[in-house]
C-alpha cells in the first residue's frame, strides 16, 4: 500500500510541523491528540450522515463510521484519498477527492460535519463555513477545530497555515454562519509539577532536546509519544490553556 507524499516543503519544516498524520507510521500518541477529536465529535454522528472534511488518510472517517450510517471523507488530495479507500474502506464510508470551498453535496444532506485542522489551510475560510452551512439539513451540527492563537494572525509560524485565531475571533467567524455556537479547548493533562517544569523551560529545551521530552515521565505526565485518548481533554475549562479550540455549532444562517 503506497503512503501518500507529504506536503511540499522542505524537509525541517515539515518535522517542525507535520500536517499528515499516517496511524500506520506514526506514535500511538500523537494519533490519540488527533483522535480524540472525533471521539469528541462522535455522539452527534451517531445513526448520522455525516462529512469528514479534509479527512486525510481516512482513520478519523473510519472512527466515525463505527456509529455513523454513512461517512463521506473527502480531501483535496486524491492520492490521499487513494490511500484512504485502499486502508480505510467500509461499506458505509466513501471516500472521494473534493474542495470544501465548493461541496458536490445537495443542500441540506448531512446530519453532521467534522471538519478538524482544516480551516486554518484554506484561503476563504468564509466560504467553506457557507458550504457546510448549506449541506447541513435544519438541526444539524458542525463540530470544528483550529490550533488556539493568543491573538489571531494571517502570518502564523506554521508556513502551512493561511491563518489562525485566537478564540474570540474564532467564534465570531463561525457565528457569521452559525446562530448557536459552544466552544472548548483540547490539552493534554499535566500534573502541577509538569505544568511548573514547562513554565521554567524559558529557552525551550524540552524542544530542542528530544532526550529531555521523556523527562515528563518523570513528573507525572506521559510523554507526548504515550498518550491515550484518556490522556486528553477537551472541555470548556480548557478553552483558554488548550492547544486546540473545537466548537459546536448549529442553527445555520443561509445567505
Amino acid at each position: 500500500m503506497r503512503l501518500p507524499t507529504a506536503p511540499a516543503k522542505d524537509t525541517l519544516t515539515r518535522l517542525a510541523h507535520p500536517e499528515r498524520i499516517v496511524p500506520d507510521e506514526t506514535p500511538a500518541g500523537v494519533v490519540a491528540l488527533h483522535l480524540r477529536r472525533y471521539a469528541f465529535a462522535a455522539p452527534w454522528c451517531a445513526g448520522a450522515n455525516v462529512l469528514d472534511a479534509a479527512c486525510g488518510v481516512g482513520y478519523g472517517t473510519a472512527y466515525l463510521a463505527k456509529d455513523a450510517r454513512q461517512v463521506l471523507g473527502i480531501d483535496v488530495d486524491s492520492e490521499t484519498i487513494d490511500y484512504a479507500r485502499s486502508r480505510y474502506g467500509a461499506p458505509n464510508i466513501t471516500f472521494a477527492t473534493m474542495d470544501a470551498h465548493a461541496l458536490d453535496v445537495p443542500d441540506g444532506e448531512l446530519d453532521a460535519v467534522c471538519a478538524f485542522e482544516m480551516i486554518e489551510h484554506v484561503d476563504h475560510p468564509e466560504a467553506v463555513l457557507m458550504e457546510f452551512a448549506r449541506v447541513l439539513r435544519p438541526g444539524g451540527t458542525l463540530v470544528v477545530s483550529t490550533p488556539r492563537a493568543r491573538a489571531s494572525t494571517t502570518r502564523p509560524d506554521n508556513p502551512f497555515h493561511v491563518q489562525e485565531w485566537a478564540p474570540a475571533d474564532f467564534e465570531v467567524l463561525l457565528r457569521t454562519r452559525f446562530r448557536t455556537v459552544e466552544l472548548f479547548g483540547q490539552r493534554r493533562k499535566q500534573t502541577a509539577a509538569h505544568r511548573i517544569a514547562q513554565r521554567l523551560d524559558v529557552l525551550g529545551l524540552r524542544r530542542r532536546v528530544p532526550a529531555l521530552r521523556s523527562a515528563s515521565r518523570v513528573l507525572g505526565t506521559p510523554p507526548t509519544e504515550e498518550l491515550t485518548l484518556s490522556d486528553i481533554v477537551i472541555d470548556r475549562e480548557s478553552l483558554g490553556k488548550g492547544s486546540e479550540i473545537v466548537a459546536v455549532c448549529r442553527d445555520q444562517i443561509h445567505p
